[in-house]
């Protein structure tokens, strides 16, 4: 579907003129596939990046050399030299010399070895827990997309339109065209869970039926699925209306 015929059937519900700009000159592709900085920050996320998932296109990794071409094993290091001995004393005396511990740390203060772990301790502790992004398994290509529904509704509004614009953008480069993907729904703690996992479910349905008819997602791409509070973002108590939790996330599949 071309951009033009996507403005058409997107302007009524963006509730912009019918009227449309001239058609731009036409213009050399850009093999980067130059878009929306919000797509491509979509796609940056989407894209396989784990083991097991190759991207199509991909060149091959490269072959491991013969044996015969392998560096040479570097030989075994050489002993350490033999203990001297002073002639003026036994061996019994030298060997208690020779393994004769560190002298212990002034008092007051633990040992130098153990300070280290304890500083080391502290910091890890008090480093802040990194900022979740999504509720995917972390070597699943995921991302997470706020959108806004009216209270116990599935209907897309207009800003839920805009906010989805990047993702139909996204789906449909080349990059992310061969792969398949999970449109997931997902609630704040507001009202029963029951009904939250019915109506993330048809909000996901929303999401995936705005893809096909407006982006020409191919349907066989895409799957919808609800799981209400299940998979909160930011976690909250119950009956709280934390919008980040009010989101839809997308999952590549694979090929």
């Amino acid at each position: 579907m071309t951009r033009r015929a996507r403005m058409m059937l997107l302007a009524p519900l963006l509730g912009l003129p019918m009227l449309l700009p001239p058609a731009a000159a036409p213009r050399a592709a850009d093999p980067a596939e130059a878009g929306s900085a919000a797509a491509q920050s979509l796609i940056e996320q989407l894209r396989p990046r784990t083991r097991g998932i190759r991207i199509p296109g991909a060149e091959a990794p490269a072959e491991a050399p013969p044996l015969a071409e392998l560096p040479p094993v570097a030989s075994a290091p050489a002993a350490p030299p033999p203990l001297a001995i002073r002639p003026d004393a036994s061996l019994a005396s030298q060997a208690v010399r020779e393994t004769a511990p560190e002298p212990l740390p002034p008092a007051g203060g633990p040992p130098p070895l153990l300070g280290k772990v304890a500083a080391g301790a502290t910091a890890a502790a008090a480093a802040p827990p990194p900022v979740r992004l999504t509720t995917a398994p972390a070597d699943v290509p995921a991302a997470s997309i706020t959108v806004h529904f009216a209270t116990g509704s599935a209907e897309l509004s207009r800003e839920a339109v805009r906010a989805l614009a990047p993702l139909g953008e996204a789906l449909n480069s080349k990059t992310l065209r061969p792969f398949r993907f999970r449109i997931e729904g997902h609630t704040d703690t507001v009202g029963s869970a029951a009904m939250n996992l019915a109506l993330s479910g048809r909000r996901a349905i929303a999401v995936r039926e705005l893809l096909v008819r407006y982006y020409g997602v191919d349907p066989a791409r895409l799957e919808a699925v609800g799981f209400g509070d299940s998979q909160l973002l930011v976690p909250t108590g119950a009956q709280v209306p934390e919008v980040a939790n009010r989101r839809v996330q997308v999952l590549n599949l694979g090929g």
